[in-house]
């Protein structure tokens, strides 16, 4: 799984007019699911992603996660994180698991997300077109790759 999380002091998505997922304060994270992603990548993200120390403290150190920000999610799915672009101008997106795959995923680390919280995360649709809109707090923008824990 790859994930991109930007700090947020509000976020939307839009489907077909609706509102599908708000928040204000928190962590707007677009997340990409791979052929090879299991249920373990996504609890082990999940945790990554609320353990994030990216919030500004008394001090303007980034030193507080979300919860101490008191912060919410929108989750996003976003196979285009996969994109390849060795070859051509015309980015591949082979490696992004098919829907079959990649919903239960998605819809399980909703669920996580939602546990480790305690909050009810903001989603999109997956699969929908989507019309994401952000104001982005700092700018603070972080990559997270399951295959690559550093």
């Amino acid at each position: 799984m790859r994930a991109v999380l930007q700090r947020v002091s509000s976020a939307s998505c839009m489907v077909e007019g609706r509102v599908t997922g708000q928040i204000d304060t928190g962590l707007l994270v677009l997340l990409g699911i791979e052929d090879t992603d299991t249920l373990e990548d996504a609890q082990w993200l999940a945790q990554k992603i609320v353990g994030m120390r990216v919030f500004s403290d008394e001090n303007g150190l980034m030193n507080k996660a979300l919860a101490d920000a008191d912060g919410c999610i929108l989750l996003i799915s976003q196979f285009t994180l996969f994109a390849q672009t060795k070859k051509g101008n015309r980015p591949s997106f082979i490696r992004a698991a098919r829907p079959d795959k990649a919903i239960p995923l998605y819809e399980q680390m909703i669920h996580i997300l939602n546990s480790v919280t305690g909050k009810t995360t903001a989603t999109g649709i997956f699969g929908a077109d989507m019309k994401v809109s952000l104001v982005n707090d700092g700018p603070v923008t972080i990559t997270i790759d399951t295959k690559n824990r550093e």
